[in-house]
């Protein structure tokens, strides 16, 4: 069966594709979201919002709104103008190919399931959990991964920090606004975090340490009661009673799948132009977590989703290019894996302008290939 051609795919949902789905559709290029797989543990239908409950820092809605309710009407906004939505998963990409060849099911199938002449990726980036049972029970009923996200409901609370890096020790100092005590579990006597931000957490009267200790199981069936500690040079077990478990020790952006074709930083995240979408590909647009490590908020999820969509939607005018709809009534050329994506001449396009005006920055990272 051959290919089906698009103008866009996006690969991944979450705030970034949804709304990457909803510009490109309003643009009337008839996006294609390959959303993930309800079983995947990495871009999962949705993103991290499925994973969480109340959700009272994205505008617009005063009371506040479920992390499923807000992704759900997302979805259903992106549809309405005419986004095609797929429960899939990409099992592999052709990003050098003309036009882009994405695989779904077999990776190893001779031809990709879709073609397209922009892709967007906003495949996200997944906390690094710490692999307890308990954790897919709790998650969003007390154990959080985002302290700016959910530290507000833990008021005047005794509550726990996983974690002994920058990130954790500031997002206990974060939670000290809320909470009545936050105690940081480290599995070492020392910290590995800056000394500045070590620095802070001491002079913090509401952070006490647990120092030498591990989360050995979180207590509590509909809501945090408490941790289990051990220690990890007696081995001895202990509880402590906390109403919250913020576990920081670390995120993973979702870029396996791109691996060796697209430049990424040392910790996988791939590399964008300053104040843009564009990949070191033309054509290849990333949005949301999967570019960035700094933010990692919905709302700016949703902005980089935004400027992905108009980076894309005035490349492909910027080419005048068009598919099996466009004013020539002709199919793309065959999809090829031989094929190059600065050759003008392997598919039917109209180009105004070079194949890609982007010009690498000073420093750039070379591209991490594997």
């Amino acid at each position: 069966m051959p290919p089906t051609h698009h103008e866009v795919v996006i690969i991944g949902s979450g705030p970034a594709g949804l709304t990457a789905a909803i510009y490109t559709a309003r643009a009337d290029l008839a996006p294609l979201v390959l959303e993930g797989e309800p079983s995947s543990d990495s871009d999962q239908p949705g993103g991290q919002l499925m994973l969480t409950t109340d959700v009272e820092n994205f505008p617009g809605f005063p009371e506040g709104v479920m992390g499923p309710t807000l992704m759900t009407d997302m979805r259903a906004q992106a549809v309405r103008f005419g986004a095609k939505v797929e429960t899939v998963k990409a099992s592999r990409v052709d990003l050098a190919s003309t036009p882009i060849g994405i695989w779904v099911g077999d990776p190893d199938a001779a031809e990709p399931t879709h073609t397209a002449d922009a892709v967007i990726i906003s495949t996200g980036a997944r906390s690094v959990m710490l692999g307890l049972e308990a954790e897919e029970r709790l998650i969003g009923h007390g154990l959080s991964t985002c302290a700016t996200c959910d530290g507000f409901f833990f008021r005047d609370q005794e509550i726990a920090v996983v974690g002994g890096g920058d990130s954790a020790l500031e997002e206990a100092t974060f939670l000290t606004k809320f909470a009545s005590k936050v105690t940081v579990v480290h599995r070492r006597d020392e910290l590995r975090a800056s000394k500045i931000m070590q620095n802070r957490a001491f002079e913090n009267p509401k952070i006490e340490f647990a120092w030498n200790s591990v989360v050995d199981d979180v207590l509590g069936e509909e809501a945090v009661t408490g941790i289990r500690l051990r220690d990890t040079a007696t081995g001895d077990l202990r509880e402590l009673p906390v109403t919250g478990l913020f576990v920081a020790i670390g995120h993973r952006p979702n870029t396996d799948l791109f691996a060796g074709q697209l430049a990424m930083d040392d910790n996988g995240y791939l590399l964008t132009h300053p104040d843009r979408s564009t990949t070191d590909i033309p054509g290849v647009f990333a949005c949301g977590d999967v570019q960035d490590h700094t933010y990692r908020q919905a709302i700016t999820a949703a902005a980089s989703g935004c400027m992905a969509a108009i980076d894309a939607e005035r490349w492909l005018q910027s080419r005048q290019c068009w598919s099996t709809s466009g004013p020539s009534g002709a199919a793309p050329a065959r999809w090829s894996p031989q094929s190059s994506r600065k050759s003008p001449t392997s598919r039917p396009v109209r180009c105004a302008s070079p194949r890609s005006t982007w010009t690498r920055p000073p420093n750039w990272p070379a591209a991490t290939r594997s």
